[in-house]
């Protein structure tokens, strides 16, 4: 089960691609997104994804900061819980992050300089003399309401049950958040959603109309399943979804009345990730998910891409004109890693003051 989440999510990839649904597609996806989503957190030299830690520090600092300053670096901070030194808690009314006219994140802290706690001090060793506890991110903590559970969970669940409008929003890879608890999605399953056709449809991809008893019980952009065909709905009139047909490499079919309509609204969790811990949650508790910049969401499915179409090739993609043929050129690949680092890249300090 993966301990870090993705930038990017399988489905952006499928449908990027039109990847044909199989396991083994699955993998080789999940694998390009992890390689993918680090190498944009290297590229950046900072973390996107939000993690609760206690993270310590020497005193005095190998920086030469000032005795009430102290850098965090890649360590940059989104809120602080607690702070010691020497063994002693400071106040919290007594700390700054710093630069607080554009942060979080935060990439340093200070002490109140006209406080009692005015400045970093020693325990009985200068090693680790000083703690942070905090939601460690190298960029905001942004997140959208996705939707909702649709049933209680106890802290050992390992499968989280959600509405249509999560179902629609959220895929493998994703982080959310239930209450303070954070949840990787490592996997989607087929739910059944209590729905059935109420016409028959014939296995022609210009038939896109599908009648239900209750449309209101689907989202726009929910992948929906019936019999073995996959179908993406891309609008909601009343009880019918328009939608298109044979998605995900599925295979186009006629469909009768009365068909029982599925959909992945059964997600496979890591529970308590990210240093939160696992609790139980109610029947309706709200699905925040985590959306990361959109450069990073971006270059993280451009390089998932560029991967998977390198494996295909053996690691030699090439580009036909005319009668030759010759090397793929990454320059448009190029050019979104610089942007990125250019929005986003952590840069040197000029000064270590």
């Amino acid at each position: 089960m993966t301990s870090t989440p993705t930038y990017a999510t399988r489905e952006d990839v499928k449908a990027a691609l039109d990847f044909k649904q199989s396991a083994r597609a699955d993998r080789q996806i999940d694998r390009a997104l992890h390689t993918a989503s680090r190498g944009v957190d290297a590229l950046c030299r900072r973390r996107f994804y939000p993690e609760v830690a206690t993270r310590s520090w020497d005193w005095p600092n190998a920086q030469r900061a000032r005795p009430w300053r102290l850098w965090l670096d890649e360590n940059e901070l989104l809120s602080v819980t607690e702070v010691t030194t020497g063994g002693d808690v400071v106040p919290l009314e007594s700390v700054f992050l710093e630069p607080n006219a554009y942060g979080p994140p935060y990439n340093q802290i200070q002490l109140d300089t006209a406080s009692a706690s005015s400045g970093w001090i020693g325990g009985d060793t200068h090693q680790r003399s000083i703690t942070i506890t905090g939601l460690y991110a190298g960029c905001r903590n942004d997140e959208t309401t996705a939707g909702a559970t649709t049933g209680a969970l106890s802290d050992a669940a390992t499968t989280v049950p959600v509405d249509a409008a999560a179902s629609a929003q959220v895929g493998v890879g994703s982080l959310l958040r239930l209450d303070t608890e954070r949840v990787i999605v490592t996997g989607r399953r087929q739910a059944d959603t209590g729905q059935t056709l109420t016409a028959d449809i014939d296995a022609q991809a210009k038939t896109v109309l599908l009648s239900v008893a209750d449309g209101a019980q689907f989202a726009i952009e929910e992948t929906i399943l019936i019999d073995g065909e996959r179908c993406h709905i891309v609008d909601i009139a009343g009880n019918s979804l328009i939608v298109r047909r044979a998605w995900d490499g599925s295979t186009l079919a006629a469909h009768t009345t009365g068909t029982a309509v599925y959909a992945p609204r059964a997600l496979a969790v890591t529970r308590g990730a990210l240093g939160t811990t696992a609790a139980a949650h109610s029947g309706a508790a709200t699905v925040h998910l985590f959306t990361p910049p959109s450069l990073v969401h971006q270059l993280s499915l451009a390089e998932a891409i560029n991967v998977l179409l390198q494996e295909q090739a053996g690691w030699f993609r090439t580009a036909t004109g005319g009668s030759t043929s010759r090397e793929a050129t990454l320059t448009a690949l190029t050019a979104l890693r610089t942007q990125v680092y250019d929005a986003l890249g952590r840069k040197a300090r000029l000064r270590g003051v």
